[in-house]
């Protein structure tokens, strides 16, 4: 495959594509910490979700394990590894649909109530909640969840094809040593993917109109024509991520051990592999309620500033078209 650079289009091809007001340009931590404690509620709807398939999972992890004891000791040894291999493949199943589901559309609501807030400074008409709106706008645009779902796969793979068609990242940033590092950074680059597909969802949602697919496909060129400084930011701000996850984590040690304290005596025995796993488990939630959505904030307001009054590149159109046929699949 040949390797590009995201400046190496050819001349734009007339005026902006889009036309909506844009009222947060500063695209700081301060700022982003502002709107989620504005947008709180999915926050703790999604906290809330994470802890309750948490526990379940953990529950029956010990249902798995204690149930392949019992049959391998009590019955025969193939009956118990049978057991422990159908419960976790359908625990897998059930956390890898029915939570990214649930998920997935908990994140687009709450990036439609983001995106009025950030483009118009207000909810609807203030007589309407904020998961009342962010669902009555995201179905009011896709008609079925399915679609919605369907097409943010189709955006994350379009994302990857043309990240793999990059230069190498560390020639784009001017830090001292980071060639050496490349590798990492691309790893860094695969993981901000997460949040660029709902950020293409919200140019979607601004610009409004009645072909959402279309304007999702103008949002992926966008992208395309500002690729390095949305990607040099989203390259911090996931280092920045990792290293609050990490202290996160640290710090809920002490509740951990708290939570540790209170279990059964047999469980008390492995007291620090237990509370270093409820720690991690913790941490895994917030991260995900929290961290997260404070990041892809700033990555909403990021690409909104940058597109603001720019004009949509038409070449493009034709090496996306080119590069994966995923891009030419969203609008079918």
């Amino acid at each position: 495959m040949t390797k590009v650079r995201p400046n190496g289009a050819g001349p734009p091809s007339g005026g902006p594509s889009h036309s909506y007001p844009l009222l947060v340009r500063d695209h700081g931590l301060g700022t982003a910490l502002k709107l989620l404690l504005e947008t709180l509620p999915y926050a703790l709807a999604r906290w809330s979700v994470l802890l309750g398939f948490a526990t379940a999972c953990a529950l029956w992890a010990l249902v798995a394990v204690g149930g392949a004891v019992w049959l391998g000791t009590h019955v025969a040894t193939v009956f118990g590894y049978c057991w422990l291999l159908g419960v976790l493949l359908v625990g897998g199943w059930i956390w890898g649909t029915i939570l990214r589901y649930t998920l997935h559309m908990i994140a687009c609501g709450h990036v439609a109530v983001l995106t009025e807030l950030i483009t118009r400074g207000s909810i609807g008409n203030g007589s309407e909640g904020q998961f009342a709106y962010g669902r009555r706008i995201v179905m009011d645009r896709f008609g079925e969840v399915a679609i919605l779902f369907g097409l943010g796969a189709l955006i994350r793979a379009v994302l990857r094809a043309f990240h793999n068609a990059l230069d190498t990242l560390g020639d784009w940033l001017p830090a001292p040593g980071m060639k050496a590092v490349v590798g990492l950074l691309n790893t860094i680059l695969s993981a901000a993917t997460r949040y660029l597909d709902k950020v293409v969802l919200s140019y979607d949602l601004a610009r409004g109109g009645d072909d959402p697919k279309r304007n999702v496909q103008d949002g992926l060129v966008y992208y395309c024509q500002n690729a390095k400084p949305i990607l040099a930011t989203s390259v911090w701000m996931v280092i920045v991520e990792r290293i609050l996850s990490i202290l996160l984590c640290l710090l809920l040690l002490v509740p951990a051990g708290l939570v540790t304290v209170w279990l059964p005596e047999a469980i008390r025995e492995y007291g620090a592999i237990v509370t270093v796993c409820i720690a991690a488990l913790l941490a895994v939630t917030v991260r995900a309620a929290f961290i997260q959505p404070l990041f892809l904030i700033c990555m909403m307001i990021r690409f909104h500033a940058l597109i603001e009054n720019q004009p949509i590149n038409s070449t493009w159109v034709g090496y996306l078209d080119g590069l994966t046929d995923k891009f030419r699949q969203i609008v079918r």
